[in-house]
């Protein structure tokens, strides 16, 4: 790979343009060759209609992105794997946690990259958060994650079908925050899940949780929210209390701000996928996922009204 990781990527849609193309601008060490995408299409590369056309058409395509709904992910991310490519998925890493785990044994076998990718973890205080919480006691953790879903994510109504996740599409950024700043193993002891009577996944969830330890864990997920939009955690100890706020990049102890930075997680990923294809290493923690399958498999499912986005 001289001259850095060549890329493909799959599915040009809200998330890639916003956030894909800028981060591997910034990125030395990775440039993007070509896009598949059945609607779109970027400038300045080769496009394809889709993945098959786009292997066919770049035989020396070091890695794939797969940016498409998570309900198609897992085909593809096998064929890329298959084809001896580096395999870099978009959060959530698949519909279902036995996909993902099937992926890591063929990235495996393949001996090739696959990195599942939490970019709330790469927000700017989250390190800062875990490396605190690691020498104290947690007693409870409060979990508030509320946003406008006709905002964040306008005419996707796939978001809403069997496998989209709905609300926990976002409330996942919460849980990788969570799962990576508690090194106690978590468990899911019952979920709400309010589910429009036009959709089949939640608008809303209320979950709750507890750490190996004992703590309690409360998180309260809402894509109604209009106005400011809050993805707060808040953190009570045996010495003091944490408050990450702005999605991660703002942390607070004891109400005093202690890092404050803007948003640089997606080019944060891709330094960190840099690293792991240039070691054939991969990094896909399920855990995240896995609170959201419990949630889907225990959580009692409370009818709401309809909701047209």
């Amino acid at each position: 790979m001289s001259g850095g990781i060549k890329a493909g990527l799959v599915g040009l849609g809200k998330i890639a343009r916003d956030q894909h193309l800028p981060a591997m601008e910034k990125v030395e060490g990775i440039k993007l060759a070509a896009v598949a995408s059945r609607n779109a299409q970027a400038e300045g590369v080769n496009n394809y209609p889709g993945l098959d056309a786009m292997l066919a058409g770049e035989p020396d395509l070091d890695a794939v992105i797969l940016c498409q709904p998570p309900q198609v992910r897992y085909e593809a991310a096998r064929q890329a794997l298959l084809a001896g490519k580096h395999v870099f998925l978009e959060k959530p890493p698949g519909a279902t946690v036995s996909e993902v785990e099937a992926l890591i044994a063929l990235a495996e076998r393949q001996g090739v990259t696959l990195y599942a990718s939490w970019h709330s973890r790469y927000a700017a205080a989250v390190a800062h958060a875990g490396q605190w919480l690691a020498t104290r006691t947690i007693r409870h953790i409060s979990i508030q994650w509320r946003e406008d879903v006709r905002h964040w994510h306008p005419g996707q109504p796939w978001i809403w079908e069997a496998g989209g996740f709905g609300v926990f599409d976002p409330g996942i950024n919460a849980l990788s925050i969570l799962t990576e700043i508690v090194s106690d193993p978590l468990a899911l002891l019952s979920a709400k899940l309010e589910v429009p009577a036009n959709k089949q996944a939640p608008i809303g969830a209320e979950l709750r949780m507890a750490t190996a330890s004992g703590a309690s864990v409360d998180a309260v997920f809402d894509w109604r929210q209009t106005g400011p939009q809050t993805w707060d955690i808040a953190v009570e100890t045996d010495d003091g209390q944490l408050l990450l706020s702005e999605g991660g990049n703002m942390l607070r102890l004891d109400g005093e701000v202690q890092v404050q930075a803007p948003d640089e997680e997606y080019p944060s990923m891709y330094r960190r996928f840099v690293t792991l294809v240039a070691n054939h290493a991969i990094d896909a923690d399920v855990a995240p996922l896995r609170l959201v399958a419990d949630a889907f498999l225990c959580g009692e499912h409370c009818p709401t009204t309809a909701f047209e986005d």
